[in-house]
Order: structure tokens, then sequence, then C-alpha cells
């Protein structure tokens, strides 16, 4: 006699958290033997790999060729690339450069000499390195200068993952961080090398900004002196609205709802702004003007590629398993439009970036032509938009 429902019910009821208890633990176990296979320091230091080499003909390929749908001179300008490891600090696209950088905007001198890098080359040309002796004064990730050029900064894709990696482990109690997959985290931020040749366009649009207004550039990375007073906390929910309504205006079908949206999100601007200094004023325009562009800038270029039949990438990016040739760089723009309201609740400028980026997307829409007025005449968005309105 076949035992009854009700009989079979109490095992079932055991086996089932049993199973999924198991599946944690196997989970758990993969994520920790995962993690301890990290790499701990690049494969090759002292030169580019022949990936690293790859990717940043990539980046000046792509901007060379699209540069202008993203920014008007953009593909133009000329503009050094700087990548390094934990041991060398890399020099492509400038000849016989003079010694060292130069950050931005304080013109403190760092790094030695350059030199050729024995053996190899980038492009068919030399290329040059510079020990770095001191781990806490980096080329970091934004621009420099090498004598009187602007130069892109940024680490190299292998040395990034294993920055952090280590970052993680730090900031996170080590049961936690042995259990979390460390690679699942790191694809899910910056796992497709179309999200790092983003990130250098993003620093090769810095360095163009230090070409065309060094000054607004530099008065742009003074104004984080304000962020220490910066009511992030108290900004969070007419934040949020105030983005709401820009989204709004970003993605409605008419042109006439898109203005009447954007006077809509510029009196709620003006209302929460009356309750900030006229220095934290100055830092949310100015970061967005900074940062907002770069932003812009990488998410528009990358997505020219992904939609444009005529744009081909470079014959070595087949050799990159991470590359996926743009195609998904549309739903990324739009998920990055949106994450302008999602900013809520974080600390630090991350919103700016965000801000501006929503502000260009809208001024794309209604007035055609802005860009010069912002680049290089440093006229602030929220000023454009507030003429677009009229």
């Amino acid at each position: 006699m076949k035992p009854s429902r009700a009989s079979r019910a109490p095992k079932a009821c055991i086996l089932i958290p049993l199973g999924l208890m198991a599946l944690c633990l196997l989970a758990a176990a993969a994520s920790a033997l995962s993690n301890r296979s990290l790499p701990q320091h690049s494969s090759i230091t002292d030169r580019l790999s022949e990936l690293d080499k790859a990717r940043l003909s990539e980046v000046r390929h792509l901007r060379r060729t699209l540069g202008d749908s993203a920014w008007p001179g953009w593909s133009q300008a000329d503009i050094p690339i700087i990548v390094y490891n934990e041991q060398y600090v890399f020099l492509v696209g400038y000849p016989n450069p003079p010694a060292g950088w130069m950050k931005v905007p304080t013109l403190e001198p760092r790094g030695g000499p350059w030199e050729e890098v024995p053996g190899d080359l980038f492009e068919g040309s030399p290329y040059y390195r510079t020990r770095l002796t001191d781990p806490q004064k980096t080329p970091q990730g934004f621009t420099v200068q090498v004598g009187d050029r602007w130069a892109a900064t940024f680490q190299t894709r292998e040395y990034g993952e294993i920055v952090f990696a280590r970052d993680f482990r730090s900031q996170v109690p080590p049961f936690v961080s042995s259990l979390v997959p460390v690679r699942l985290v790191w694809a899910l931020l910056m796992g497709t090398t179309d999200a790092y040749i983003a990130a250098l366009e993003h620093e090769s649009f810095h360095a163009y900004q230090g070409i065309l207004a060094a000054d607004q550039l530099a008065a742009a990375e003074r104004s984080t002196a304000a962020e220490g007073d910066y009511p992030f906390d108290a900004m969070d929910d007419p934040w949020k609205q105030e983005m709401d309504v820009l989204l709004q205006a970003a993605r409605t079908n008419t042109d006439l709802e898109a203005r009447e949206r954007a006077r809509q999100f510029l009196q709620m601007r003006s209302a929460r702004r009356a309750d900030l200094s006229a220095d934290q004023v100055a830092y949310e325009r100015l970061r967005e003007w900074e940062e907002g562009l770069a932003k812009y800038a990488e998410l528009e270029i990358t997505r020219q590629a992904g939609i444009q039949d005529g744009y081909d990438p470079i014959d070595g990016m087949a050799l990159d398993a991470g590359f996926k040739d743009y195609s998904g760089q549309q739903q990324f723009w739009s998920a990055q439009l949106n994450e302008a309201k999602k900013t809520q609740g974080r600390s630090g400028e991350t919103r700016f970036y965000y801000s501006g980026n929503a502000l260009a997307v809208v001024l794309d829409r209604l007035l055609p032509g802005w860009k010069p007025r912002a680049l290089p005449g440093g006229e602030y968005l929220d000023d454009l938009l507030q003429e677009a309105v009229k």
C-alpha cells in the first residue's frame, strides 16, 4: 500500500530545506575556492601585454573614428594615454616625453624620467615606462599633464581587477569576503572590456576638457572642498524627485512635453538650492560640468560604436574574450541614464556624474548646438537648459 500524501509531506518539508542548505554550502565553498585563486599580481609588469596594447589601440581608434559623434573636435585631439600596474607606469602616443607627469590641478610633479620599453613597440613605435616608486603616488584615473600635454590615465585592466579584489577584501569582514564571489562582483561592475574602454574614454574626455578649458577643469577639481559640508542625506528625497522629472524630460515622446518637464525640473532645483551655500551650488554645477560631461561622452561614443554598422574595432580585439563588440552599449546607456534617480542614499559626488549626463541628454533634445557653449565655453548645464525652455 502506497503511503498517503499526508505521510509523505513531512519528509518533503525536511528534504527541501536540507537540499537548499546543501546548495548554499556548495555555493559558499565554490566562492571561497574561486577567491583563493584570484591573482595577487599582474602576469606581466615590465611591459604592456599584447591585450593591453590592443585595448589602448582600440581606445585611440574609437575616439578618432567616432569622437565627433559624442563631442565636436574630440576626434582630432592629440591625447596620449598612461596606464599603470603595481610596478610601472606606461605612456603611449607621446614620442620623447619630458620626465614624469604633473598632478592636476596642483601641478605637483610626480614620477621619474621615461625610458623606452626595451625590445617592444606600440603601434610600430617606441613607448615609454617609468618605475612606480611610491604606491601612493600613482597617476590614478583622471588626466595629468606630461610637459605641456594632457594625457588620460587609468590602470591596466588586469591590475584594476587585482586592486578591486584587494580593496573589496579590506572593506568587508573576512568571513563575508571569503564567501562573496569577487569575480562575479567585478564582472557586474566592470566585467567587459567594453566597460574598460569606456572608462578610458571617460578619462580621455577629461584630458580634452584640460586642453580646451584648463581653468574651468581646475575650478571643478577645487570645488570638491565643499563636499565635506554638503548635505547629501538631507538632499536625498528632493534630489530623487528632481531626477524623476529630469528623466521624464529625457524620455517623453514630444518636445513640448520634454520642455514642460524641464521647466518643472528647473523650478524644483531652484527651490532645493535655496538651502545651499553659494559654494555648495557651485560644487554641484562644476561637478556636473566636469564629471557629467565625461560620463555623457563615454556612454555616447560607445553607444555609437554599437549602433553604427560602419564601425569596426581593430583586429586585435578579436583576441580579447571579454570584448563584446559594444553590442550591449545601447542597453547600458539606458540603464546609466536611469541611475540619475537611484543615487539617493549614496554619499559622495557620484550623483553628479549621472545628473550631468541626464542634463546633457535633455540638452541634445531641446538645444541643438549646445556643446561648444559647455566646452570650451564653460557654461553650466542647467543654465543652458534654462535657455532651452524659454
